[in-house]
């Protein structure tokens, strides 16, 4: 007995859709070379222009950022401080490289902290001009001691005993000059406030070597997010400045990340063709490889011309990325040669372009989801979660477009260059010839 149970579907596009994707191929691929080219370009104009290439966060270029919470010092509640003066305070201590951004959060109460993050390029609480200078003063002032800078920690070998009470007057008073952004020298405060001992350290820097007699201490400073909320705390009277986060890398650490993070795209870039060689064969590899190139330029150019901060959370974003595009890829790809199985007597350009439209309406679904939650992401997230997210929503694009646009026809061409062609001709089937009847004689 035959059902006639008619199925309400909702399609997003009817059955039997044939778009024609192949006779556009030509203008797609032109059109991608192009913004590729504009996205390099991009890159040269922001050294030109702004001396980086792309905007670095602190992960890649060094230096410290630090978050601080406000509260008044009268009723103890969380206020919010004018971006202008926290940054007129650093500029005033000396800090001219500085950039001051609004930043909100949520306490464990649900309550909204008005915020500011604070980055500098500076990694250690004591510049790097300044380094010398108070090592050298040291010496002098504490006569056969030997000090060495290892970022914010004074490392002394002495033979005569040096307590911290001696040291606190000594950092307060050091000073130093400095070359602020116009040219102009003055001498600033260093700004060095001593840590004090912990119990444990006391007990073993207060004991000389058995051996050499000398005493080994180290004397600790606090770091730039003491420095500057001190700064911040005078100009803005009744607020006390905490700090809410404080993360720092080091100019050569920024360095090999920034190097580490190149590394990691094109190890990812040969993964990718090797798995697509051994996975169908090597007709597929040189499309899914520039797809993939093509989304990661993209990607790169985007967060160039907008000027977007780039974080190794951004990397993960771009390696995200360019694995959900070889998903996609390979998602067309298996299409593609299940239909050459299927679809012996019809050319390589009707199969492609068979396959496309039988997986178009899959890939725009499969991507709009994916590309609706890191929207929302990138709405309502901030810090490195926007980040990431604004990496995902570019990728999806591009990634989805160049699977259907770029992938298909550089698989399609290669297979019409190097693995199509007339038959090979065959010899003619030899037939036998009736030889005439010879009566024997």
């Amino acid at each position: 007995m035959t059902s006639n149970h008619n199925h309400k579907f909702r399609y997003l596009l009817p059955p039997g859709t044939n778009f024609q994707f192949v006779a556009k191929f030509r203008t797609w691929f032109v059109l991608s070379c192009l913004l590729m080219a504009v996205s390099v370009g991009a890159l040269f104009f922001n050294k030109s222009v702004r001396g980086e290439y792309m905007n670095w966060t602190i992960d890649f270029k060094g230096g410290t950022e630090i978050i601080y919470a406000f509260q008044d010092k009268t009723t103890h509640a969380y206020t919010k401080v004018d971006p202008g003066k926290v940054r007129e305070a650093l500029a005033k201590a000396g800090e001219g490289d500085v950039e001051v951004s609004d930043i909100s959060w949520a306490d464990d109460n649900g309550k909204t902290i008005d915020g500011m993050i604070v980055r500098t390029p500076r990694f250690s609480a004591i510049d790097e001009v300044a380094r010398d200078k108070t090592a050298a003063d040291f010496m002098a002032k504490f006569p056969g001691s030997k000090a060495v800078w290892s970022g914010d920690r004074l490392n002394v070998q002495t033979k005569k005993l040096i307590t911290p009470a001696e040291v606190a007057p000594f950092f307060a008073a050091e000073t130093y000059e400095k070359t602020d952004a116009n040219g102009q020298k003055a001498t600033v405060s260093a700004g060095l406030e001593l840590k004090p001992w912990l119990p444990q350290e006391e007990d073993q820097y207060t004991h000389a070597d058995i051996g050499t007699s000398e005493y080994s201490e180290v004397f600790s400073v606090w770091g730039l997010d003491r420095q500057f909320g001190k700064d911040l705390e005078k100009a803005v009277p009744n607020v006390e400045a905490q700090t809410y986060q404080s993360y720092g890398v080091g100019a050569k650490a920024g360095d090999k990340l920034r190097d580490d993070a190149a590394k990691s795209i094109v190890f990812a870039l040969f993964l990718i063709m090797l798995y697509l060689a051994f996975r169908f064969d090597i007709r597929y590899a040189p499309g899914a490889a520039f797809a993939t190139v093509h989304d990661a330029v993209m990607v790169i150019g985007v967060f160039a011309i907008t000027w977007q901060e780039v974080s190794l959370t951004s990397v993960a974003g771009l390696l995200t990325v360019m694995g959900y595009s070889t998903n996609d890829t390979v998602i067309v790809f298996d299409r593609i040669r299940e239909n050459q199985a299927k679809l012996k007597d019809k050319k390589i350009e009707r199969i492609v372009d068979i396959s496309l439209n039988e997986m178009l309406v899959r890939t725009i679904l499969t991507s709009s989801t994916v590309f609706a939650t890191t929207l929302i992401m990138n709405i309502f997230g901030t810090g490195d979660v926007r980040n990431f997210a604004f990496a995902m929503n570019i990728g999806v694009i591009v990634g989805t477009y160049s699977s259907i646009f770029l992938a298909a026809p550089l698989f399609m061409w290669i297979s019409r260059k190097w693995y199509s062609g007339p038959a090979k001709k065959r010899a003619a089937p030899v037939t036998a010839v009736a030889q005439p009847d010879v009566a024997a004689e």
